[in-house]
């Protein structure tokens, strides 16, 4: 019984010692844990951030990531510098002005998050200036810019450890606050507008984007009255419907309303400006003609035009008519449509009579083969408009002529008296005759109905663009051609 009891009160004293060890221990830890807790350490403070998607990534540098290791130049002349750092923060700079006055100014600062995560930052040393821009400033320091983003740019900060624990704990908040107040910001961007402006636009510099501007109708002598809104957009419409009835090629887009600037008087400037109910200005919105009064005393009045925009079918090509010696005439006639559009009216060897007839033709009395011959050699036939006139005739259209000599010759306006604004055929027929007499080339823009006109030729299109460089394209179903 002795024995039994000395033995149980030896394991009981063994047991008490391995206790007592243990609390001993435990207590060293948490002592040491709050002293690693409460230190100064340097950490990094983000000042700039990047414009790439990996600012957020766990391989960039955050605020709150502990500074452990600086190394500071090249392999050869490598220094490293190991936390704790003395003096802190102003140890570090003093480290960084050393080495930027050296030109030592590549530099890897290994940080650590957490217990045992760490990251490197590969940057270089730059000096940090307050104070604007422009103009004398003071330097303050150091920074480091990340040399795959300049744009990233961090510093060094005295936090004390658990503080940064804490920064680096809210990483995610500190995500949506960016993201809250991350803005898209604008910006300009060079474009070269001539050199795309000769490669892509089939008549440079104008644009196949055509339109027409209705102005609203008066109603009186005086011009004072004026139709509404509606009825402008009503003759814009019969307009275009009845050009595609008789045949012009073109093609709606869009349709939008123009504010023009006019003086009134009378009548018309006490009916319009002194719109002063609610009522008055919601009728306001189907008037053709509303004014105000501007600082003079001067009455302004607002009319409202519509500008209808249209486009070519199979949009603009262009042809060219080469004049030769002993050329007495062109071989086609020009016309003009109710809607103001030029046309050609007739080409030798393709009126209604078929295909030998001789429209324009004063040929004298010889053989059909002599008088096919002659049409053949006319700058009609030899340019190839007698073979598009041929193709549009088939398909029950008109060969309108946009351009000639790049110079558009399409209706532009309708007045509000009702008369459309356009061109006149005897002045465009003497321009033709005149191209003839000096032997110039005649450029002419035609209005393609479609695309079979050309399908299966071999005609190539030659341009130049800006450096000079010849571009060629395959006609069919762009741009415009040639006929040599």
């Amino acid at each position: 019984m002795g024995i039994e009891r000395k033995r149980r009160i030896e394991k009981t004293d063994h047991e008490k010692q391995i206790n007592s060890t243990h609390c001993y221990q435990t207590t060293t830890e948490t002592k040491q844990n709050r002293r690693v807790m409460s230190m100064t350490a340097v950490m990094i403070e983000c000042l700039e951030g990047s414009t790439t998607a990996v600012e957020w990534s766990r391989e960039m540098v955050q605020t709150g990531d502990i500074v452990e290791e600086i190394r500071i130049g090249s392999s050869r002349r490598l220094v490293v510098y190991n936390a704790p750092f003395k003096n802190g923060r102003n140890g570090v700079q003093k480290l960084l002005h050393a080495s930027y006055k050296r030109g030592q100014t590549s530099i890897v600062v290994r940080v650590r998050r957490g217990r045992n995560d760490f990251v490197e930052l590969h940057a270089c040393i730059v000096p940090m200036h307050d104070g604007p821009s422009t103009g004398k400033r003071q330097q303050t320091g150091y920074v480091l810019r990340s040399i795959h983003d300049p744009n990233y740019a961090v510093a060094f900060a005295d936090r004390m450890e658990s503080d940064c624990l804490m920064l680096q704990g809210t990483r995610s908040s500190r995500i949506v606050s960016a993201l809250d107040k991350a803005q898209v910001r604008d910006g300009f961007n060079s474009y070269p507008w001539e050199r795309k402006m000769r490669e892509t636009l089939p008549v440079f510099p104008s644009s196949t984007l055509l339109s027409l501007v209705v102005f609203p109708k008066a109603t009186d002598d005086s011009n004072s009255r004026y139709t509404g809104l509606d009825d402008t957009l009503a003759r814009a419409n019969a307009w275009f419907n009845s050009s595609q009835a008789s045949g012009v090629p073109i093609t709606f887009m869009s349709v939008q309303t123009e504010q023009v600037l006019t003086k009134i008087s009378g009548e018309a400037a006490s009916s319009s400006v002194n719109a002063g109910s609610l009522s008055d200005v919601i009728n306001l919105a189907n008037a053709s003609l509303y004014g105000f009064e501007d600082y003079h005393g001067v009455d302004i009045g607002v009319m409202k035009a519509v500008r209808l925009w249209y486009t070519a079918c199979s949009g603009e090509y262009a042809i060219e008519i080469n004049l030769q010696e002993g050329d007495v005439k062109l071989g086609f006639t020009v016309g003009r449509t109710e809607e103001g559009f030029i046309y050609i009216v007739s080409v030798c060897g393709e009126d209604d009579g078929g295909s030998n007839s001789t429209v324009g033709y004063d040929g004298d009395g010889g053989s059909d083969v002599d008088r096919d011959i002659e049409i053949e050699l006319l700058p009609s036939s030899r340019s190839g408009l007698r073979q598009l006139f041929r193709e549009a005739k088939r398909d029950s259209k008109l060969l309108v002529i946009s351009r000639i000599s790049n110079e558009k010759v399409l209706p532009w306006i309708v007045s509000p008296t009702g008369g459309i604004r356009c061109f006149d055929t005897v002045s465009i027929s003497k321009k033709l005759s005149l191209h003839r007499h000096a032997l110039r080339p005649i450029l002419l823009h035609l209005l393609m109905p479609s695309p079979s006109a050309i399908e299966g030729s071999l005609w190539k299109e030659e341009r130049k663009n800006i450096d000079g460089e010849v571009i060629r394209r395959d006609v069919v179903g762009e741009m415009s051609f040639k006929f040599d």
